[in-house]
């Protein structure tokens, strides 16, 4: 039943949210809104997807990411500004808590327009690095448009990233002949204390980042170099909210939609930025990558059959008491624990089955301070929206409070934490097995019986043996 419920309800969320699946309410933050002209297609693009766009400058009063405590929007797109700061509405701290609320964003950045302080604070605090110099850009002399920037090197020519999860469509997947312009783009280091860091696309083993204005000391001493580079920086934080940092805005304008461009080679291609920027707005806003627990049930498992209590508060040590195989197999009326968990994954407009990509695994702990058991989570069938997990195994041999826990993180899937209490209890007096059950106890049995054997046949030798007759003597005493 609760299975069935749990199917109506991911086909309700699939209906009402056309898109995302965390809301379709998107703030778009631009100084002018005359430029918006210039991402007419990546905006209509969105628009078309289902989200609604509201257009606010960081000058406006009525600029405001809360309303009475809660999210007025549900994901942010901060378009390069040329102001020194973001306002009194947007700064680092009031973004910080957009995020830590479950709000997403996507952050563009340029070399044309240096971001304010704010922006460069904001992005400390995450542990991604900019340039000190603010009019620092990207370049590369061997991956570059020969086309529009044959004296500079500035619109580098990167091939589209290899799939991260090749058993995905559409995620981050590309050709080999496939590539991204990036043109005058600001690069990122990111720092080693965040394990929540992950870059989609790095700079070429060629690049390098220096300010073209002070060319001869910023190649001597250059930023960073290649692949310490980030181009596009993902972060996703505990909560599974999304933060996205792209180092070149221009990417995303119409003239780099399936724009043609000449490797330094030579060679004529065509640029995906337009099939790129999708998916990159696609993970941020949540419409790619993100996991949903349905029904999750632990019951008693037996013999086979399930138990009638489905997820019981209380369980009791070692339900199954003879826990090796050749045991199990002699009596299959034994009981386990068994715990099922349903997970969906949400890819574009539809909920469907997750399948961890192959070599990864779902592992399920049973733990108290430390996992007792830590179990592979095997695949018991699909429906059309889910998959479901399960594993069996015995109680430990421990009262206690245990955790039922299943923790699954990747780069690019948001978090899977699912955490179930309940209690172990030892064995009642009643419930330990008789003495000539256990076979180790058979010595020690048959040493009482020998004992109480040999004891009554002394107290009945000793009670039917006939007494020896008494003799007199001549004195009159008794003798033998």
């Amino acid at each position: 039943m609760r299975g069935l419920l749990s199917l109506l309800l991911l086909g309700l969320l699939s209906i009402v949210q056309a898109l995302s699946s965390s809301g379709n309410n998107l703030l778009v933050v631009l100084e002018d809104v005359a430029e918006k002209s210039k991402y007419s297609t990546y905006l209509a693009d969105l628009e078309g997807r289902g989200f609604k766009i509201s257009y606010e400058s960081p000058k406006s009063e009525s600029l405001g990411l809360f309303s009475l405590g809660e999210r007025v929007y549900d994901h942010v797109l901060v378009l390069p500004l040329k102001l020194k700061g973001l306002g009194p509405n947007l700064t680092p701290k009031i973004l910080l808590d957009f995020v830590n609320a479950g709000g997403n964003i996507l952050l563009t950045l340029s070399s044309t327009t240096p971001p304010p302080s704010a922006i460069v604070s904001l992005l400390l605090e995450l542990d991604i690095h900019l340039p000190n110099d603010r009019n620092a850009l990207v370049v590369d002399h061997y991956n570059y448009d020969t086309m529009s920037a044959a004296d500079k090197h500035d619109v580098l020519l990167i091939p589209r990233p290899s799939s991260i999860r090749p058993d995905v469509k559409n995620f981050f997947a590309g050709k080999a002949d496939e590539v991204i312009a990036f043109p005058r783009g600001v690069g990122q280091t990111l720092g080693n204390t965040s394990p929540l860091l992950t870059p989609i696309l790095r700079a070429p083993r060629t690049a390098y980042s220096y300010n073209p204005k002070d060319e001869v000391e910023g190649v001597e001493d250059p930023f960073a170099v290649g692949e310490q580079l980030s181009l596009i920086t993902t972060m996703q934080a505990r909560n599974s909210a999304r933060f996205t940092v792209v180092g070149a805005a221009e990417m995303l304008e119409n003239t780099w939609f399936d724009a043609k461009v000449k490797l330094s080679g030579g060679k004529d291609a065509k640029t995906v930025n337009q099939a790129f920027a999708k998916e990159v707005t696609g993970w941020t806003f949540n419409e790619i990558g993100v996991l949903q627990v349905g029904m999750i049930e632990h019951f008693l498992n037996e013999g086979g059959v399930k138990s009638n209590i489905t997820s019981p508060k209380i369980y009791r040590v070692k339900n199954d008491v003879v826990g090796n195989f050749l045991e199990r197999k002699r009596n299959p009326a034994n009981k386990y624990q068994t715990y099922e968990i349903e997970l969906s994954e949400y890819s574009w407009d539809t909920w469907e089955p997750f399948v961890p990509v192959a070599g990864d695994q779902l592992q399920l702990e049973f733990s108290m301070l430390s996992p007792f058991h830590r179990l592979p989570l095997k695949l018991l069938t699909t429906t059309p929206s889910s998959a479901i997990y399960t594993a069996s195994f015995k109680l430990p041999d421990q009262h206690g409070i245990f955790n039922f826990k299943v923790n699954y993180k990747r780069p690019f899937l948001s978090n899977v934490e699912e955490k179930n209490t309940v209690t172990v209890r030892h064995f009642a007096h009643d419930e330990w097995p008789r003495s000539w059950v256990i076979s180790g106890a058979w010595p020690w049995i048959a040493g009482i019986g020998v004992t109480i054997t040999g004891w009554l046949a002394f107290v009945a030798l000793w009670l039917w043996s006939k007494p020896v007759p008494l003799k007199l003597t001549t004195s009159g005493k008794k003798i033998q």
